[in-house]
C-alpha cells in the first residue's frame, strides 16, 4: 500500500502546515510531564517542516476532558517540554479554532512553532464533525498527521481535517506504518507473535487474526491460564489464576483455527506460583501436573522461557504485545526480561526483526533494559492493537495515494 508522505506535498516554503501530533503524554500531580517519548518522536517531523520553510501549527488531544475545557487537561502544560525538545520557541494559543488562532498564525515568526489548545475541549472533535474540521484547518495550507497512536479513531482532526487540505503522513506516522507492515503484513518468515494479557476476552480479535497470519504464537500472561485449561491442565482454577471458565471453549476454537492454518501455539510448560500477590512474595516453580490449588500464578518458569527462546531462534520476525508475567513486581518480571533480552540479542546480531507496541509492552521492555535494542517500538496502544487485529485504521486509510 502506498501512502502520501511529506515529499509528496511539494514546495512548503512560506506555507502554514497544521501538524496533528499526539502530545497526550503522562503528567504527575503537579501537571509536570513525566515521559517525553511522544514529544521527542514527533520533533523530527516539526524540524523537517521548518527546514522546508513551513510555519508549523501543532494540534493534539490531551487527557479526557469530555468536550469542555479545564486547566488539568490544557496543553499549555506540555508547551515547555515541546519547546525544550525542539530547541525553538513554542507559542501556546488557548484555543484551537477561531479568530484567536487566525491572528496568532498571521503574527507567528518563521523560527517559532504554535501549539493550539486541546482538541477535545470541543465535543465535535470526537464526533468526527466535518464543520469543526474545516474550522480547525482554516488558517492552514497543508495538513500533516504524525499521530499514528490516534489513527484508530475517526476523529475530526484525524480524518475530516486530512480530507479538507492537501495532506500527508509525518515522519513518525510513516515510520510506524512501515514498521508494522514489515512486522505483520509483509514479514520475513517464519513469523512469531508473543501476546500477553490478563483475559482472553479482551484479545479475541487479536488472537483470531494472528493464528491466520503467524507461524508461531506464544500465548502468555493471565490469558494463558484459560488456554491451559482448554488443553486439559486440571490444576488451573479460578482461585489460583486468571482462568475465564466461560472462555475455555473459545480457546479451544482458537487452537483449532491455529492448527488449520499451520500456526503453532506455544503455551507455558511450567509456572511460578506465589503465596501472595505481592513483590518478592515467597514462590516456587512447578510443572503443569503439580500446580497447587492455592496461591497465585504470576509468571512462567525457566522451561517455558527456554522453549520460547528456542522457537524464536527459528524465526526471522517477532511481533510482541503483552508481558509474560506480572512484570511490575519482582521477581515476576524474570521470564519477560529473559525473553526480551533474547529478542534484543537476536535483533542486534541481525537475525531477527523485532516490533513491539502497547503501553505495558513498552514498559516491560524498558524494565528489561532492551527497548532501544528492538527494531521498532510503536508509540501506539489501541492503534497498534487494532493494526494487529487486522482492522482498517481511519487515520491511516485517509492517507492512501
Amino acid at each position: 500500500m502506498e501512502y502520501r508522505k511529506i515529499e509528496d506535498l511539494g514546495n512548503l516554503n512560506g506555507k502554514v502546515v497544521m501538524l496533528r501530533a499526539d502530545l497526550n503524554v503522562p503528567v504527575d500531580e503537579n501537571l509536570k510531564v513525566t515521559n517525553t517519548a511522544r514529544i521527542d518522536r514527533t520533533v523530527p517531523t516539526i524540524k523537517l517542516l521548518m527546514q522546508k520553510g513551513a510555519k508549523v501549527v501543532v494540534i493534539s488531544h490531551f487527557g479526557r476532558p469530555e468536550g469542555k475545557g479545564d486547566d488539568k487537561n490544557s496543553l499549555r502544560h506540555v508547551a515547555p517540554e515541546l519547546e525544550k525538545a525542539l530547541g525553538k520557541k513554542v507559542v501556546f494559543v488557548d484555543d484551537c479554532i477561531g479568530d484567536k488562532v487566525s491572528e496568532a498564525v498571521q503574527n507567528m515568526n518563521q523560527d517559532e512553532v504554535l501549539l493550539l489548545e486541546n482538541l477535545r475541549f470541543y465535543k465535535e472533535e470526537s464526533k468526527g464533525d466535518e464543520a469543526f474540521a474545516k474550522e480547525l484547518v482554516k488558517p492552514a495550507d497543508v495538513y500533516v498527521s504524525d499521530a499514528f497512536s490516534t489513527a484508530h479513531r475517526a476523529h475530526a482532526s484525524m480524518v475530516a481535517a486530512a480530507q479538507a487540505l492537501p495532506s500527508a503522513m509525518g515522519l513518525l506516522m510513516a515510520e510506524e506504518v512501515d514498521a508494522l507492515s514489515r512486522g505483520l503484513n509483509n514479514p520475513k518468515r517464519p513469523l512469531m507473535a508473543i501476546v500477553g494479557g490478563s483475559k482472553v476476552s479482551t484479545k479475541l480479535d487479536l488472537l483470531n487474526n494472528l493464528v491466520k497470519k503467524v507461524n508461531k504464537l506464544v500465548v502468555s500472561g493471565g490469558m494463558a491460564h484459560t488456554f491451559l485449561k482448554a488443553q486439559g491442565v486440571e490444576g488451573v482454577n479460578e482461585s489460583n489464576s486468571l482462568l475465564q471458565p466461560d472462555m475455555v471453549d473459545t480457546a479451544r476454537e482458537i487452537m483449532k483455527t491455529a492448527h488449520q492454518n499451520n500456526c503453532e501455539i506455544i503455551l507455558p510448560l511450567d509456572l511460578v506460583v506465589a503465596e501472595e500477590f505481592a513483590p518478592n512474595a515467597k514462590n516456587q516453580t512447578v510443572d503443569l501436573t503439580h500446580i497447587p490449588a492455592e496461591g497465585h500464578l504470576l509468571d512462567v518458569g525457566p522451561k517455558t522461557v527456554a522453549e520460547i527462546c528456542r522457537k524464536m531462534e527459528e524465526c526471522n520476525t517477532l511481533v510482541w504485545n503483552g508481558p509474560l508475567g506480572v512484570f511490575e513486581m519482582k521477581p515476576f518480571d524474570t521470564a519477560t526480561n529473559m525473553v526480551a533480552q533474547k529478542a534484543a540479542e537476536l535483533t542486534q546480531s541481525g537475525k531477527l526483526t523485532s516490533v513491539a507496541g502497547g503501553g505495558d509492552t513498552v514498559s516491560a521492555l524498558e524494565n528489561a533494559g532492551v527497548a532501544a535494542q528492538f527494531s521498532y517500538i510503536s508509540t501506539a496502544g489501541g492503534a497498534f492493537l487494532e493494526w494487529m487485529e487486522g482492522k482498517v485504521l481511519p487515520g491511516v486509510d485517509v492517507m492512501k495515494k
